[in-house]
């Protein structure tokens, strides 16, 4: 009889933490796993579900629009918030049950609680107050929004936890951040109708992405009405008796909204969490740090997703749970695979990318090709919209190999997941153009841009 509790304890019920608890259960070992707040985690609850579930909705006014250019004549329509609120709570509730039965299903001991180490095999179950053993410890508790800018009034704002669950749709807000969060919630709410300012300190949104995915999603988000101050950051914001804010910048203007909005970043969620009784160590941001197999300095205790700051990003979270299992429970070591991750960003229009970008490929290729098409998609030449596609391919000059591929436009994530599949077997440009078209689409451009658009050469853009 085993001197611990459990075989396996996981702090956190998130995707990476459930994967794993409901498997290593499958497989008879005794199993707890705890969450202090919901089933499913930032993902299911606070992230990528009920933010697509309002991506969805915030299309439709356009497409209404759209609509008469083909002939429909769609009558006075309304948007009420409640309605969506209310049906996007109905389905995440459908998913966290789904979580849980998963769990129950394989005889994991679910626990809703917060817990918290208190030592290497030491579990303290806060709802509880009791402490329960476990030969081995996973950490998958994932990350919380950052909320402080360190000005006066930044206690008005609210953040991507909090954004869900407004009572009323804001006629106006001002969102702070110029990262993919910060860009789909500004693109959410003015499809819904809202009046939106974005206010970014750096010269472009979406930091890291291809400059040319940047320059041009920036136009779109303008052209539908987006305020973008480029180059600054709040400095006060001051509220009302009535609940209006005014949030003032460092050029000195002011902007009066219902609700101010940080997506200033994520930080890991491990204050409190007992990390220093274990002697787990941790970076100067409090993130877990692990080797290449997930393994924290801890030889009993795991960490996997957004708390180790690798790539947060939920199929990676899954992924390192795999790959745990693989290596510590069927003695086939296996790493997390990192590279050439695809993903996107569902702003409007969308974007879908992976590998590297034009200017991350100059800095380790010496000659480049670029392959890149601007151009109107055959759905709004009647619909009447001026909205325009990008599609860039990113080829390494002396092996041919794609290294790159960028697109925005409609279904951009759908293609670049699929594409991502080619890129990842490091397919060349030559499989790319002997690949046939699928006519007439969008993605055919991906397949029948034959000559490059310009070079880089030792970083520098040559046209012959």
């Amino acid at each position: 009889m085993s001197q611990y509790d459990y075989d396996f304890f996981v702090i956190g019920g998130g995707s990476g933490g459930v994967r794993a608890g409901r498997l290593i259960a499958g497989m008879g070992k005794r199993v707890g796993i705890a969450e202090e707040y919901r089933w499913g985690g930032t993902c299911v609850i606070r992230g990528c579900v009920p933010k697509k579930l309002m991506v969805y909705a915030s299309q439709f006014s356009e497409e209404f629009e759209a609509a008469a250019g083909f002939g429909w004549h769609v009558g006075e329509t309304s948007f009420d918030w409640k309605t969506l609120i209310a049906n996007k709570d109905k389905e995440l509730d459908r998913l966290e049950g789904l979580y849980q039965k998963g769990l129950a299903a394989n005889k994991a001991d679910i626990i809703n609680s917060r817990a918290e180490l208190r030592g290497k095999h030491e579990v303290y179950l806060k709802s509880e107050d009791r402490i329960v053993t476990a030969e081995k410890v996973l950490i998958a508790v994932g990350g919380t929004p950052a909320r402080s800018t360190g000005i006066d009034g930044d206690d008005l704002c609210i953040t991507s936890d909090e954004v869900f669950h407004l009572e009323e749709l804001p006629k106006s807000i001002v969102i702070a951040g110029g990262g993919y969060i910060a860009v789909e919630f500004a693109c959410i709410f003015a499809g819904l109708g809202s009046k939106v300012t974005l206010v970014y300190r750096g010269d472009q949104i979406l930091r890291g992405f291809d400059n040319d995915i940047r320059n041009a999603l920036h136009e779109e988000m303008t052209a539908r009405g987006i305020d973008i101050r480029l180059g600054h950051v709040f400095t006060r914001i001051d509220g009302d008796p009535d609940g209006q804010k005014t949030v003032y910048l460092t050029d000195e203007s002011n902007i009066v909204a219902d609700q101010v909005m940080l997506a200033i970043g994520r930080n890991p969620a491990t204050l409190g969490l007992g990390l220093e009784q274990a002697g787990v160590e941790t970076d100067a941001k409090g993130n877990v740090i692990v080797d290449a197999y997930s393994k924290t300095n801890v030889d009993n205790i795991w960490a996997v997703g957004d708390v180790t700051n690798r790539v947060a990003l939920t199929p990676v979270a899954i992924h390192e749970s795999m790959c745990l299992i693989e290596t510590e429970f069927k003695n086939n070591p296996t790493k997390p695979d990192h590279e050439l991750i695809a993903t996107a960003v569902f702003s409007q229009p969308e974007i879908g990318t992976v590998g590297l970008s034009e200017e991350a490929a100059a800095l380790v290729h010496s000659e480049v090709h670029v392959f890149k098409a601007h151009f109107r998609p055959m759905k709004h030449t009647l619909s009447g919209s001026s909205e325009k596609m990008l599609m860039k391919i990113i080829v390494d000059a002396k092996s041919d190999i794609v290294v790159g591929l960028h697109i925005m436009g409609h279904s951009a994530g759908e293609m670049a997941q699929t594409l991502g599949i080619a890129v990842k077997m490091k397919a060349t440009k030559a499989d790319f153009d002997r690949t046939m078209a699928v006519h007439p689409t969008a993605a055919e451009e991906l397949v029948t841009m034959y000559s490059p658009s310009y070079k880089l050469v030792d970083g520098k853009r040559t046209d012959s």
